[in-house]
């Protein structure tokens, strides 16, 4: 199996240098390796030079661009599969061999498990419980777990059927070629999700437990008016696609939204966004959202 290894980067050099020496340590390694270079404006460029290592440098065109690119490149190359993950998170030393022997007859996608780098046993993106038909749970006493003990508890077999994508995660190309290419259409947020989703209709999607990568916490990372916009808008869209209780999961989207802004950024800066000054960005998003209005729409 030619396994080819996708790294999106944005002007993170020092973190995606940190995830190359980490790719190169596997303990099983994948043949090839590119980065996706994202429009940066830091030394990526000079360093990957120094390092001679494949890149392909593109105009930002956000996460979701980057992913089409990578895996635009694996399909025309010829590889078997692709291994995909952005710059500020790393593998394991042993992550690969732990996913590459899970990929089998009516699987269509493996991913590590994404832990926090200053918690260990904490994950990144909590997983969600699922209901009957595999689907996160809205109402529950318990809709998420934080930790790896928690998972295994849950998991048969040590693995899990969902994943958080494009941190870690191994899909073979023949189940690309079936469902497409990562879609454009979101550039920031959603991308996984969709992606998730139509695998998930192809075939299973495990989240392997003893396949960790590694990630900085991003719980506290200031949520941008961007980002703000991106998330609200894109997770409507996708609610309406592949979810139930449509309204409920809006609602909670954009309660979400302002509550992470709150949190992040303060609650001067998300009043704002309800009530103040930037009120038309988050009803411009939560409008688009219901319209179905894909695509970098930010500007306009």
């Amino acid at each position: 199996m030619l396994i080819l290894a996708v790294v999106v980067t944005h002007n993170r050099a020092r973190e995606l240098m940190r995830c190359l020496d980490h790719l190169e340590s596997q303990t099983l390694k994948p043949d090839d390796l590119i980065v996706i270079n994202n429009g940066s404006t830091d030394d990526t460029v000079e360093l990957l030079r120094a390092r001679r290592v494949a890149c392909i440098t593109q105009a930002n065109l956000g996460s979701a661009g980057g992913w089409h690119r990578g895996i635009e490149h694996a399909l025309t190359n010829g590889y078997d599969a692709v291994w995909m993950m952005d710059d500020d998170g790393y593998p394991e030393h042993s992550a690969l061999a732990e996913l590459v022997p899970r990929l089998g007859n009516g699987v269509a996608c493996v991913s590590s498990v994404v832990m926090r780098e200053d918690s260990p046993r904490h994950f990144v993106f909590p997983f969600p419980i699922l209901d009957g038909k595999g689907l996160p749970v809205t109402f529950a006493r318990r809709r998420k777990v934080a930790t790896i003990e928690e998972l295994a508890e849950m998991a048969q077999g040590g693995v899990y059927p969902f994943a958080h994508l494009f941190n870690g995660a191994l899909i073979p190309c023949s189940v690309i070629r079936e469902i497409g290419n990562v879609s454009t259409e979101y550039f920031l947020f959603g991308d996984d999700v969709d992606y998730l989703m139509r695998l998930r209709k192809y075939g299973l999607v495990l989240s392997v437990l003893a396949a960790r990568h590694m990630h900085p916490d991003v719980s506290a990372r200031p949520l941008t008016e961007l980002k703000l916009y991106y998330y609200v808008k894109n997770t409507i869209i996708l609610n309406r696609r592949y979810f139930n209780q449509v309204a409920l999961r809006n609602a909670l989207a954009v309660v979400a939204g302002v509550g992470r802004t709150a949190l992040r950024n303060g609650p001067g800066v998300a009043a704002n966004y309800v009530v103040g000054a930037r009120a038309a960005v988050l009803w411009r998003a939560i409008l688009r959202g219901l319209r179905g209005e894909t695509g970098n729409d930010y500007a306009r």
